[in-house]
């Protein structure tokens, strides 16, 4: 089969022919159908983010058609050629985090792409049936993107509903792949006033026609200033940081107001001063790392009854280069797909 393959750090992929995988028990191959070029393998391409050996095929944002079972996993609710999504939080199934529902926070690190060979090929093993999902209409292309790119917005955007109710206001800063899911969360779960945060004039756009009431350049002088008068002074009773760098967890800091609560969630590495001066009084530090299974779930229901928007490019595996230049350089405004 074709699968683009990282041999060194920050090198281009290699578009090669490798040998078909062979499920093993309890495993199922998955005829890939898209994969989504996600800026977590940006970041793990360019070393930002440690610990995958290499070579290493990556794409962690997965849909297709089962295509064979290991010994053991059939019978399971699934049949040959189903169209399903892969949720990619693969955890052990044993430890006190799989069993509670959030597989994705296990100690082993399992997940899609970032361990075991990822998507960016024609086909993919999958380590248990209890990892996919019906695709419930949706094509692979449209599904792909929800595992991740929609998925890890909405469980953070759930992190912050206590606090956002009627009369408050929520900033999200960098309103990309994942930022696009975002905003239309933010406007079909709470009552608050969405503020959203972009260098991008496009992806500002994108914000407004989403639903966004604000859209902030940040580099403007007045940004912080804008930011505040448009929570009437109060602060952001949420704020979520998709980037993670320096600049906008600063940004983070200076405009949520007390009690609120930062939500980080992006992987640029920054850091924020965080004491009893560092936040408003009160403010709560946090971070989302991806989401559960169940949440994926949710977000299926969301796309296959219409409710959501998704901006996506489709390219063929072998512009994979490409795709990725383009997301470095952040031409990327909705989410790009891979298609083998």
């Amino acid at each position: 089969m074709k699968a683009a393959r990282l041999h060194t750090l920050g090198a281009e992929f290699v578009v090669e022919d490798v040998p078909i995988p062979v499920p093993g028990p309890g495993e199922v191959r998955i005829r890939v159908g898209a994969a989504g070029a996600c800026h977590s393998d940006l970041h793990i391409k360019s070393g930002g983010v440690k610990g995958v050996d290499l070579p290493h095929t990556l794409g962690h944002e997965n849909a297709g058609w089962v295509d064979a079972f290991g010994a053991g996993a059939e019978g399971q609710g699934l049949s040959l050629g189903d169209a399903v999504v892969v949720f990619g939080g693969w955890g052990c199934g044993h430890c006190h985090f799989c069993l509670g529902g959030t597989e994705q926070l296990c100690d082993r690190f399992r997940w899609g792409g970032m361990g075991p060979e990822g998507g960016y090929a024609e086909y993919l093993i999958v380590p248990s049936v209890r990892h996919l999902i019906p695709a419930g209409g949706l094509h692979p292309a449209d599904a792909a993107p929800l595992t991740d790119a929609a998925l890890t917005p909405y469980s953070a955007v759930k992190k912050t509903l206590s606090r956002l109710v009627p009369g408050t206001s929520a900033v999200l800063i960098g309103a990309g792949g994942l930022g696009q899911y975002g905003v239309q969360f933010l406007k079909m779960l709470t009552p608050s006033t969405v503020i959203v945060v972009d260098n991008d004039p496009h992806k500002r756009e994108l914000a407004l026609e989403l639903g966004a009431d604000v859209v902030v350049d940040p580099s403007a002088e007045s940004a912080t200033r804008t930011i505040w008068d448009a929570t009437d002074a109060r602060g952001a009773a949420a704020v979520i940081d998709f980037v993670g760098v320096d600049a906008t967890l600063a940004t983070a800091a200076a405009v949520v107001g007390r009690q609120g609560i930062v939500v980080v969630v992006g992987l640029g590495g920054g850091s924020v001063r965080y004491s009893f001066f560092g936040l408003a009084q009160g403010a709560t530090l946090t971070s989302s790392s991806w989401g559960s299974r169940n949440e994926l779930e949710e977000v299926l229901t969301f796309a296959q009854k219409g409710d959501l928007v998704s901006h996506i490019e489709r390219f063929p595996l072998a512009a994979i280069n490409d795709v990725f230049g383009r997301l470095h350089h952040g031409d990327i405004v909705g989410r790009a797909v891979l298609i083998p």
